[in-house]
């Protein structure tokens, strides 16, 4: 499955599954990552560090090992 660390800017994908466990598979819910919903990558940092995405209608920022544990398609 591709990650959503993977994901090219401008490009908007599905949340199929998030692999992290305990604590930080639950701070990624909180912020309203969940399966099906729609995330779209707006900026990548140059050094690829962190990930800016638009969920539910907000920006969030990602670190790389954050987005490396959502699945998407």
């Amino acid at each position: 499955m591709k990650t959503l660390k993977e994901v090219k800017c401008g490009e908007t994908v599905k949340v199929t599954k998030l692999t992290g466990v305990g604590a930080v598979k639950r701070r990624i819910m909180d912020m309203g990552i969940t399966k099906g919903t729609d995330v779209l990558v707006r900026k990548v940092a140059p050094l690829g560090d962190p990930i800016e995405v638009t969920v539910r209608g907000y920006e969030l920022s990602l670190r790389k090992a954050d987005a490396e544990m959502i699945e998407v398609e």
